[in-house]
């Protein structure tokens, strides 16, 4: 008989990697808590350490959900979109929308679990004995997103119709509703939404047609109207309370004459409201959730704060969701990130992985700079939020708040923009892999194009910087004048570092007022929110690389905070072979998992 082992056939197995060993991985499976030491280096900098302490473990709980769990429930729902039911089986117009589990089970995690929607109204979310600091609140945005985008939307403008029937509702409204809204018991529980675009009206809001008629005020002290209308892009479309702005009739044109109101979808004895969803949106990207369009068939709604201000007020709301689309925007830098490195270094071309040829690492760092942009600006943004709001104790500090006024729509304007080429890039040095909608970076590039059309196109936003939060608040000098406090207190920090720094914030400040000043250049509004955005990011990173690197940690963000100076606001030729020397090192430090230290970060800064 032959021998037992000379029968057994070969396999390819047998001889080394084959097929799918030449798949680069993705990073699906792993805490992406644990995975992102930046992040963890900046709580550190910016949360007070008890605070820290206390959030750690949830922190890790949700890096472990969003890179497992999460991330696989994200990627079933993104392919089983919701569906509208327009009629019940008798005819009757009860309209409802079916959603797959798999988002019903991330919104469990988002809303019951986490809390995402009520931490900053209230206390007790997470055992914390004070409503979360913002810090705390956009950190789990930060985590979550990194995994689902969509449903980020209906936990936002949930967070921000409690904020405006918190700060505006009259006392029998917040009686009738809060204690719900702020809930996280599924069987009690209210989730908000606003409805604002209208056909005629979306970045011109003064153009809504949507008009409201007075009833009353009820027995419950609920002062009660009927709204006649449509409203075309409704994002969550079928949330318990929308907040929305509705013209009374007779009022003032423009958003003078606007009221701001409070939409249920059941009355107070359970049956519908007078409006209906006609139509979900076949969106591009954020498809597991309901986007749609209804029409408001003399629906009753409830006044919010002052019939004459719903503009004003509504526009608070607008700024929390531009600093929360900054934060979503760094999330996906950081998945595209983390996503492109795993390619990268898991994928051999030619005899060796692709992360060691030129063009592509210049390819990575391309991806790098403006993610560890984006994450110095949420640290620093939600910071200034927490002393606006009297977080530090001290009360509001309107100091602190006109430095948020100016930062929230610059943080807006450029994270969203640059979010766009990064999952570009991403998904370009994944391969053509990186275009099947089984990985993740197919559904990055579509779900980034939202950004920079949700609370305001990029041209808005550039104007609202240059036209409102610099011409007539003087945020910049805020701004120039906080960054500078940060970095010029730096013993680590080179002084002649510290001169190109405020040499460069200086030139940015004085273009950006000269933009502000004159009408003929408001073409270059959006050069000017970039730039104010380039410059207080280095000034950022350079404060964030030096403490750190004296603390005897990572030192490499005052390496990228050279880049940003020299390639973001410094005149370049294009067609110049010339090479900084410097470059190629810092390249090959920041490309490698190993701190840098501070010693050799600065030597590299002269």
């Amino acid at each position: 008989m032959p021998d037992t082992a000379q029968q057994t056939a070969k396999t390819p197995h047998d001889f080394g990697p084959h097929g799918a060993h030449y798949i680069a991985p993705d990073i699906h499976g792993q805490n992406f808590y644990a995975l992102d030491r930046q992040f963890r280096d900046l709580m550190s900098l910016y949360m007070e350490p008890g605070l820290l302490a206390h959030m750690t473990p949830h922190f890790d709980r949700l890096g472990a959900l969003a890179g497992g769990r999460l991330d696989d429930l994200a990627q079933i729902a993104d392919k089983h979109p919701p569906i509208l039911n327009a009629r019940d089986r008798f005819g009757r117009d009860e309209d409802w929308i079916d959603y797959h589990p798999s988002y019903r089970e991330m919104e469990k995690i988002a809303f019951d679990e986490f809390g995402m929607h009520a931490m900053s109204h209230r206390a007790g979310v997470l055992g914390l004995k004070d409503p979360a600091h913002p810090l705390v609140k956009y950190a789990i945005t930060y985590l979550f997103v990194q995994a689902e985008f969509g449903l980020m939307c209906p936990v936002s403008v949930s967070d921000t119709s409690n904020f405006m029937i918190k700060r505006y509702g009259s006392p029998a409204l917040k009686k009738m509703l809060l204690d719900r809204l702020l809930s996280q018991d599924p069987a009690v529980m209210l989730k908000g939404t606003q409805f604002m675009t209208e056909k005629a009206g979306g970045s011109d809001v003064g153009a809504i047609e949507t008009e409201a008629e007075r009833i009353g005020v009820g027995p419950d002290g609920v002062e009660r109207w009927k709204l006649y209308g449509q409203k075309w892009f409704c994002s969550h479309a079928d949330a318990d309370v929308a907040v929305m702005l509705a013209r009374p009739r007779g009022g003032a044109p423009g958003t003078q004459g606007l009221g701001m109101f409070a939409l249920p979808r059941r009355l107070e004895d359970g049956t519908r409201n007078s409006y209906r969803i006609v139509r979900l949106k076949d969106k591009l990207g954020t498809k597991s959730m309901a986007s749609g369009e209804i029409v408001l068939d003399g629906a009753t709604a409830y006044l919010v704060g002052d019939v004459n201000r719903g503009f004003k007020q509504m526009m608070e709301q607008v700024n929390l969701s531009r600093l929360s689309h900054g934060v979503r925007a760094a999330s996906m830098m950081r998945r595209c990130l983390n996503e492109a490195l795993a390619a990268a270094r898991g994928r051999k071309a030619f005899g060796k992985a692709i992360a060691e040829y030129p063009l592509l690492r210049r390819q990575l760092m391309k991806i790098m700079l403006p993610t560890e942009q984006a994450l110095s600006m949420f640290a620093f943004s939600a910071d200034a939020m927490g002393k606006a709001d009297g977080h530090d104790g001290k009360g509001g500090d309107k100091d602190a708040a006109n430095l948020l006024r100016i930062l929230t729509p610059v943080y807006k304007f450029r994270a969203c923009r640059d979010n766009i080429p990064v999952a570009s890039q991403a998904l370009e040095v994944r391969g053509g892999i990186g275009y099947i909608e089984e990985w993740v970076t197919a559904r990055l590039v579509r779900d980034a194009q939202i950004g920079t059309l949700w609370e305001g196109t990029s041209n808005i936003n550039a104007l609202d910087v240059v036209q409102r939060a610099v011409g007539k608040a003087g945020g910049h000098k805020t701004l120039t004048a906080a960054l500078k406090s940060k970095y010029e207190a730096s013993g680590s920090l080179p002084g002649q570092y510290k001169g190109l720094l405020g040499a460069t914030l200086d030139r940015v400040e004085r273009f950006a007022e000269a933009v502000a000043a004159d009408r003929k250049h408001e073409k270059r509004a959006r050069m000017a929110a970039g730039a104010l955005y380039h410059a207080a990011s280095a000034a950022l990173l350079a404060w964030e690389g030096a403490t750190l690197g004296a603390q005897g940690g990572d030192a490499r963000r005052l390496l990228l905070s050279r880049l940003v100076v020299e390639h973001r606001l410094a005149p370049q030729d294009p067609l110049s072979l010339n090479e900084s020397p410097w470059e190629q090192e810092a390249m090959d430090l920041l490309l490698s998992d190993a701190p840098v230290p501070l010693a050799k970060a600065t030597a590299l800064l002269a």
